[in-house]
């Protein structure tokens, strides 16, 4: 009898257990439910980084739920009462009756180190739900001294204004009876001559997965329907907004990698093919990605890991130069299958077959297969570089000379005994090596974004990239042209196209001009985290730089 007892005390704490997962588990959907229901963007946490008080019982939390638009905190038996009683951000609403906007004030959980701005003094450094912050203006104020405030109730939305979408402009615009870009730059008058309102695309799984964190700070400045997550979201959809606001007033901030960016590009080349020329964006760039050779290229950095605050990188768009940039149609055609459409592809960076293909087919094989292995950048980089050191000891795409052909501007060019060959439009290629102007005595002239001429290298391995990855070789320079043919005659060939790789049998290979895309240059301090690079070095890569030597074969080996 004792001992059946002990038995069943030996099932208990697996009994909890699993009772403590079921209800885990009922509670984590019906918290999603609520969330999807809730006008608020909430947030869970199990520790708050910072001392942070309930906004309805005004106790302190260490674990709840924020709001990342409007910055309402909340534990978990007030959360229904918060959702209820605490109005967020309104992305669309009416002025007062001056035109201009209200003060939308949230109580207590300030900003660490926040100035109150009637009497210059430290806000929120009491403990205990105090002093106030307006979600539009990012104002603080000491709760007495509130009633002093020299503006009253009148909003003027900070130091972003010219970048956020105020909620009457989308109040007004949705009264119109006319949809006419004329009526929106009239609306855009109200706004000041210098609104340019910046629409934000992030994507939660490029690089350190930031996006997801960026996200709620972008939301936390500037209107939250300005701001997309394009794993909810496709680009195409979100790029709309742009048809509801003044023709050419349009900057978009793209958070991810270089995969992520073409993306965005393509579905601007959509707007064009729907007529809608007129309210094509100019295109910026925050480097989440592990590449990022475009955002290099621009003056953006090859990578982003928080070290700037959003702030920041929202004054960089107000800076920044506008510039255009080169795209091209890369056209496949498949030998034998005549009743098929050859695949076209859209190129922004480099075309390549060969070795830096195989370590890219290589990576994204194994990233379909287990994605939450490559979180990561740095993880990234150590799996491209283990790929690359076994096709230094295998060797798979030798012979490349005897398999291909290649045509540049329509004249056929004599190879070396290569295993790659690359097809440059930016300056940077690997993860941040300046592949076309080459070290030691062969400098040559920086590349251009919009002369529409492509550069075309030839490697003779892994190895030999790994080189000129470090700056102890150059490439073979095979030279410069408009149009670029390869002709893959036998076998199946590792082949990319900004990083998305594919094994193609023998085939055609056309790269032609497609068309151009507005971009946004970065021209003060280069923000690559390269020690190496200079100031000087991001300014040679500028796309005013001088002009690069016409001709299919004007820089040959």
């Amino acid at each position: 009898m004792i001992q059946h007892g002990f038995d069943a005390l030996e099932y208990l704490p697996v009994i909890i257990t699993l009772w403590c997962s079921v209800q885990r588990s009922k509670r984590k959907i019906h918290m999603k439910d609520f969330f999807r229901k809730s006008k608020h963007g909430w947030h869970c946490t199990d520790l708050f980084n910072k001392p942070t008080y309930c906004c309805v019982c005004q106790q302190h939390i260490l674990q709840g739920a924020f709001c990342d638009c409007c910055g309402v905190c909340a534990d978990e038996t007030c959360l229904r009462r918060a959702d209820r009683s605490l109005v967020c951000k309104e992305i669309m609403a009416p002025s007062q009756a001056d035109g201009t906007l209200e003060h939308r004030w949230v109580r207590g959980n300030v900003p660490l180190c926040s100035v109150c701005v009637v009497c210059k003094e430290q806000c929120g450094n009491q403990p205990k739900l105090c002093d106030f912050r307006c979600v539009w203006c990012q104002t603080m104020v000491h709760d007495d001294c509130k009633a002093s405030l020299s503006d009253g109730e009148r909003c003027e939305l900070g130091e972003f204004r010219s970048l956020i979408i105020p909620p009457h402009y989308l109040h007004h615009v949705n009264k119109l009876r006319r949809r006419h870009p004329d009526e929106y730059s009239k609306l855009a008058s109200a706004c000041g001559s210098s609104w340019t309102p910046v629409l934000v695309l992030a994507n939660t799984r490029s690089g350190n997965n930031m996006g997801e964190a960026l996200l709620g700070e972008f939301r936390t400045i500037l209107n939250p329907v300005q701001v997309f997550d394009l794993s909810e979201l496709p680009p195409s959809k979100a790029l709309q907004l742009c048809t509801l606001l003044p023709p050419g007033s349009v900057r978009v901030l793209v958070c991810g990698g270089d995969g992520t960016v073409g993306w965005v590009l393509d579905a601007i080349d959509t707007m064009k093919l729907k007529g809608q020329d007129q309210f094509i964006p100019r295109v910026m760039i925050l480097p989440l990605g592990t590449g990022n050779d475009l955002s290099n290229s621009l003056g953006w950095g090859s990578g982003y890991a928080g070290e700037i605050p959003v702030e920041q990188v929202l004054r960089n768009v107000l800076e920044a130069e506008v510039v255009k940039m080169d795209r091209w149609k890369v056209q496949v055609a498949s030998k034998g299958l005549y009743f098929r459409k050859p695949k076209v592809l859209s190129m922004n960076n480099y075309f390549s077959v060969g070795p830096d293909a195989l370590m890219a087919l290589n990576f994204h094989t194994h990233r379909e297969k287990t994605p939450s292995f490559f979180s990561s950048r740095i993880i990234n980089k150590a799996v491209y570089f283990m790929y690359g050191t076994k096709d230094c000891l295998v060797q798979e795409c030798k012979d490349l000379d005897k398999r291909i052909e290649l045509e540049l501007d329509g004249e056929r060019v004599a190879l070396p005994s290569l295993e790659g060959i690359i097809v440059c439009n930016i300056g940077y290629w690997g993860g941040g090596c300046r592949l076309w102007e080459g070290m030691g005595d062969e400098p040559y002239p920086p590349t251009r974004l919009d002369d529409g001429l492509l550069e075309v290298v030839g490697v003779f391995g892994s190895f030999h990239c790994a080189q000129i990855q470090v700056k102890m070789a150059n490439p073979v320079r095979l030279g410069q042209a408009h149009t670029v043919r390869l002709v893959l005659k036998t076998s199946r060939m590792p082949m990319q196209v900004d990083g998305e790789p594919w094994a193609q049998g023998p085939c055609t290979i056309t790269i032609t001009h497609k068309t151009q895309a507005f971009m946004l240059y970065h021209s003060a301090e280069q923000t690559d985290d390269d020690d190496e690079s200079s100031t000087s070095e991001a300014e040679s890569s500028a796309p005013h730089d001088s002009p690069k030597p016409a001709g299919p074969a004007s820089a040959r080996a």
